[in-house]
């Protein structure tokens, strides 16, 4: 039996817009004009008047980081209360008040920006915090997910102290010769091990509480980093908490795990146990290898090659050095694995480069498909290698609604002038999906094509940055659908609808070709569907 949909306008990868679809058993059957689409009818079938609205492919967020986001569904919500160093405190007061810690258990919080703060013009430390509790260890952790801070009864269970090194690739903030509380890149993994881990049963409802989110935004596809949530957790236990959820019914986004590890045994262990780009189903499928090369622009760990223009004290944060990227890379190139490498600064994109170049060089691939995460700072001659190389771009417009603020006095004018260069890279045949990297970012796919499209901010209109790297509406749609696809080599599969593709749509509350682009933010998302049945709406 079919359902066929008509009198809408219907994207359906290419323009202009037809005005029904059809779908069975899953899958797309038809597409194209409400006359060819009657006449599929038989009177089995089931009829559907779109009433004018737009239907285009389910939302494919090709970075987040899935289990993560269900995880900050649960804590201290600091996103909404970072316009001040005092109105966070308040939240995680009144958030330990309505969720009283027991046990071992940590008070745990998310989302908070310093830019954002009125009152002060620093990052919180270990003394703020006290204020909330001086006897229930706290983690905040900075909206990036490349800081954090923790208060001094947390300082005192772990034991740093003034003589506790940073450890490679990260560092614990100190000031006037103690510990401030400030975390960064590698050094939180000191804290995050020392938190209560979840059973498996706790991350299968993060994960529900994450797709039931994501579904309201439109989204049917993840792409997401969730091995490094809980170091502590076996990549075996999420894996089987996707699969026993994806057995269930329970699994209503499709799911392209980026594999996340840090070490070269532990990344044997796992392609040696068949785990390889591709293996799996329609809803959960392993990605590739993911790697984390720097910080966060934000916070000042972003790899630059140059010292920061508003704090020459630093240059940023490199996470690994060349020869680990250049085994890690190697190995997983040689065993037929795509790899994706979190990439801020440039000197970050530098060593990234080199280790691509050095893998394909040794086992040359026709369709590798290894990307770059977010390419952000970027200069000319790079791009141009990006392109050489044939790598994919998974970049994240909606950075620009917080960037925009701050990128030119973070990495001064020169290197400013070359980056966020998406759009010069789509020019050059580069593939750019876009995503969020959630839940740095609300998985909103609206506000990031706006971005997208605009080039500014969504609210305060800071911009445009270069506005010659804008999207058009199509190409803002297309990096969160075909573009996608391609990410996870599924272009025969999703992106489009078309007959064969599975039935992945979205159903909008306006026709984003035609209103305003300064308000596609706030199109809602009437009805989400997978494999042609309704998961939202």
């Amino acid at each position: 039996m079919k359902t066929i949909y008509f009198n809408g306008n219907v994207y359906t990868g290419a323009l202009p817009l037809s005005s029904a679809f059809a779908v069975e058993d899953g899958r797309f059957v038809f597409a194209g004009s409400n006359e060819d689409a009657k006449a599929l009818a038989t009177p089995e079938d089931s009829l559907v008047d779109l009433d004018g609205k737009f239907v285009c492919s389910g939302f494919n967020d090709s970075h987040m980081h899935l289990l993560n986001y269900g995880s900050s569904l649960l804590k201290a919500p600091l996103a909404a209360h970072t316009g001040s160093l005092t109105d966070m405190l308040q939240c995680l007061t009144d958030f330990l008040a309505a969720h009283p810690v027991t046990g071992n258990g940590w008070l745990s919080a998310c989302g908070w920006n310093q830019d954002y703060f009125s009152d002060v013009h620093r990052l919180p430390d270990r003394y703020d915090l006290d204020k909330v509790s001086e006897t229930v260890p706290i983690c905040a952790v900075r909206a990036c997910g490349h800081c954090l801070v923790v208060n001094s009864r947390a300082l005192a269970l772990l034991g740093v102290t003034a003589d506790t090194p940073s450890p490679d690739g990260g560092q614990i903030g100190m000031e006037n010769g103690e510990p401030d509380g400030r975390f960064y890149d590698n050094a939180m993994q000191m804290i995050y091990r020392a938190i209560p881990v979840p059973d498996k049963a706790a991350i299968k409802n993060m994960i529900r509480s994450a797709c039931k989110a994501l579904n309201s935004y439109g989204v049917t596809n993840s792409q997401t980093d969730d091995y490094c949530v809980y170091r502590e957790v076996p990549w075996q236990t999420i894996n089987e908490a996707y699969r026993e959820l994806e057995a269930s019914g329970e699994l209503t986004v499709r799911v392209y795990e980026q594999s996340n590890f840090t070490e070269l045994p532990a990344l044997k262990e796992f392609v040696e146990a068949g785990n390889i780009t591709g293996t799996g189903s329609d809803l959960f499928r392993i990605g590739p290898l993911k790697m984390l090369g720097d910080g966060a622009l934000g916070a000042r760990t972003a790899f630059l090659s140059r010292p920061y223009a508003d704090d020459p004290s630093t240059y940023g944060i490199p996470v690994f050095s060349q020869e680990t990227l250049d085994e890690m890379i190697c190995y997983a190139n040689e065993q037929g694995m795509q790899v994706a490498v979190h990439t801020i600064g440039d000197a970050c994109l530098d060593r990234v480069l080199h280790a691509y170049e050095k893998a394909l060089s040794e086992h040359p691939r026709d369709d590798h498909r290894h990307g770059i995460i977010h390419c952000q700072i970027s200069r000319a001659d790079q791009l141009e290698t990006i392109a050489r190389l044939n790598l994919h771009v998974y970049a994240q417009s909606i950075f620009l609604d917080y960037d925009n603020h701050i990128v030119e006095q973070r990495v001064g004018k020169d290197l400013a002038s070359t980056s966020y260069s998406w759009k010069t890279l789509m020019k050059n045949g580069v593939s750019v999906s876009n995503g969020t990297d959630c839940p740095v970012e609300l998985p909103d796919a609206m506000a990031g094509m706006q971005c997208a499209i605009t080039r500014t901010t969504l609210r305060d209109h800071v911009g445009p940055y270069l506005p010659e790297q804008a999207f058009t509406v199509q190409e803002a749609l297309d990096s969160y659908t075909i573009r996608g696809a391609e990410g996870s080599f599924e272009e025969t599969k999703k992106g489009h609808i078309a007959p064969g593709m599975l039935a992945d749509f979205v159903i909008l509350g306006a026709n984003p070709f035609e209103v305003d682009v300064e308000t596609i933010k706030d199109i809602p998302i009437c009805q989400t569907f997978l494999g042609g049945k309704k998961v939202f709406g």
